[in-house]
């Protein structure tokens, strides 16, 4: 199986990349920085091509050309969720990209779509759930979704949505929790400011969630919406607590430093039913 991934560089893309070729598949990644690409460690067991996706002169006959499925992650703008750029900018070059794929003959898409498509909705969230989005990265994710499904009833392929929740690991941005976490510990800060970290979450390690998109992609007639998640709600505190023990560190936590975030509910995490199943069944 070859596959082709777009973002291959950025946090997912790059474990993407490894787990993939962990499993015996081909893969032509697609990243717009050569130079970052260089950096990665499967670069010489790769095709790498450089260019930008959303581009207006893109082959995508070329780019697509052998290839049996398209895994999807480039998405700038990230982590502003909040900023209109994602349904002015991304969505229709988004869109228009994918459509050119399976034009050229793709006929499986693999695509990360994410929690916030949920919105404001607390507690176990299921694929059922009817989407709310509420800012515009949420929006933007849930309206491609729901062109691709029409473009699909047009022109027939597979759509894989998998909407990822928190993960974190090597490569994710350097204002996250954890990375902030990691550099106050590394700089012997004496505290740590933070929310009261009472907030429920589902976390994934990034290495198990690339694992487990690498599953969906092999499994070749899977379609539809899936949680990439752990299934389990942690709080942002105990979060923070097993990093602490993890690192054999000690430093004061300054509990409710920062407000809880309003653009996401106190309590939500994902049902993962689905992917257990599909799991199971890959094995």
């Amino acid at each position: 199986m070859k596959v082709l991934v777009t973002g291959a560089t950025g946090f997912v893309g790059r474990h993407l990349v490894a787990a993939l070729l962990a499993r015996g598949c081909a893969v032509r990644a697609v990243a717009r920085n050569a130079e970052t690409a260089a950096s990665m460690p499967w670069i010489n067991d790769v095709e790498f091509i450089s260019a930008d996706i959303h581009a207006a002169d893109l082959d995508v006959a070329a780019l697509t050309d052998g290839c049996d499925a398209l895994a999807h992650l480039a998405w700038p703008g990230l982590p502003n969720y909040r900023a209109l750029f994602h349904f002015e900018h991304n969505l229709m070059t988004d869109y228009r990209f994918i459509k050119s794929a399976v034009e050229t003959g793709v006929k499986q898409v693999l695509i990360t779509g994410t929690c916030f498509e949920y919105g404001m909705q607390s507690g176990p969230l299921s694929e059922s759930t009817e989407p709310r989005p509420s800012n515009p990265y949420g929006l933007a994710k849930h309206t491609l979704h729901l062109f691709l499904q029409n473009l699909a009833q047009e022109q027939p392929f597979t759509l894989q949505w998998a909407r990822l929740f928190y993960l974190h690991g090597e490569g994710q941005n350097p204002s996250s929790l954890l990375a902030a976490l990691d550099r106050a510990i590394d700089a012997g800060e004496p505290s740590f400011n933070m929310s009261a970290g009472e907030q429920l979450r589902d976390f994934l390690a990034i290495e198990t969630a690339a694992g487990h998109l690498a599953s969906i992609l092999q499994q070749r007639d899977f379609a539809g919406v899936i949680n990439c998640a752990s299934g389990e709600p942690v709080s942002v505190r105990a979060l923070v607590e097993q990093r602490l023990r993890e690192r054999g560190a000690s430093l004061n936590l300054n509990l409710g430093h920062y407000p809880y975030p309003n653009h996401e509910p106190l309590a939500f995490w994902a049902v993962t039913e689905r992917l257990q199943l599909l799991l199971g069944e890959s094995q």
